[in-house]
């Protein structure tokens, strides 16, 4: 019988190593963009007294994860893709960090927090749980996932579902 870990901290930690996203506790600055979060060199690194909000770690994997993988191990502190690599921006970080939080079985609040996402987190909630995935399709494009008619002719499961987790082109 597979367990889940009992706290979302826990759970999502687990999930992101057996992924390929190296997680683990450690020092992170006070002046660090997120709580107790920060990205070093293509994985993350959280402080669990500092963190607020453990699906920040999804969101900033999000980022690690639709870069592409000769970006990522490169990536380190506020991560910022340049703005001509094709469907790894902040929407499609946030596209997959749901995907990861519905294959967690998670609360979209863990995700979708009161101190995140520019006070527009029950909005976001609302459109993700409505069936509108802004980013969805920015994920397919870099086969991460499948969408619409895409979907359909191949009985692939479609988004939020994941063919895979991390962007290999």
């Amino acid at each position: 019988m597979n367990v889940l870990p009992d706290t979302p901290l826990e759970r999502i930690v687990a999930f992101l190593n057996g992924i390929g996203i190296d997680t683990r506790e450690g020092e992170v600055p006070a002046d660090a963009f997120l709580p107790g979060v920060r990205v070093h060199e293509g994985g993350l690194i959280f402080d669990r007294a500092a963190l607020r909000w453990p699906g920040d770690l999804l969101h900033e994997a999000g980022h690690l994860a639709v870069a592409p993988p000769d970006l990522r191990a490169q990536l380190s502190g506020d991560v910022e893709l340049p703005a001509d690599i094709p469907h790894a921006s902040e929407i499609e970080a946030t596209a997959w960090a749901w995907a990861a939080l519905c294959h967690l079985r998670l609360a979209p609040s863990v995700l979708f927090h009161e101190g995140g996402y520019h006070g527009r987190s029950q909005g976001l909630i609302q459109t993700f749980l409505l069936g509108v995935y802004p980013g969805a399709f920015g994920l397919a494009q870099i086969g991460l996932t499948h969408v619409g008619a895409a979907a359909a002719p191949n009985d692939a499961p479609a988004y939020p579902h994941m063919t895979q987790w991390l962007r290999s082109r």
